[in-house]
């Protein structure tokens, strides 16, 4: 695997998280891959996007999506139980609120999920190509 190839983008304002946002846009995400980790408040998404930001069309890529300083999640329209299903993440975008930030991930047939922070600490990782 080329490692060139695999990015790592850390957003830490509003411009950083549009550049996820876009970078994620249309990456499928199992319900399974889907994690919370309240104790350390982060929540983690590992999702496969496709790469938009090198010409390299095609390649698939297995990415983590990681936010700190996550001090609550809801979620709306995605049953948990079923954990095969796929969801497709539409974008990421954030409202401020007061002293706290709601980042919001938004999926395809009406479903989100609502994270709330007290700042913006966002991170993509690229883990490995998916090779067909």
């Amino acid at each position: 695997m080329d490692k060139k190839y695999l990015a790592k983008i850390i957003a830490t304002d509003n411009e950083g998280l549009q550049m996820i946002s876009a970078c994620s846009a249309g990456a499928k995400v199992k319900v399974s891959d889907i994690k919370y980790l309240a104790a350390n408040k982060v929540f983690l998404l590992s999702i496969e996007r496709t790469k938009v930001e090198t010409d390299q069309e095609d390649k698939k890529i297995n990415s983590i999506c990681r936010f700190d300083f996550v001090d609550k999640v809801k979620s709306k329209n995605i049953d948990q139980k079923n954990e095969d299903l796929v969801l497709e993440l539409i974008g990421i975008d954030y409202l401020k609120n007061n002293d706290e930030y709601e980042i919001n991930l938004i999926f395809n047939n009406n479903s989100h999920i609502a994270l709330t922070t007290e700042t913006i600490e966002v991170t993509l990782d690229d883990q490995n190509e998916i090779k067909d």
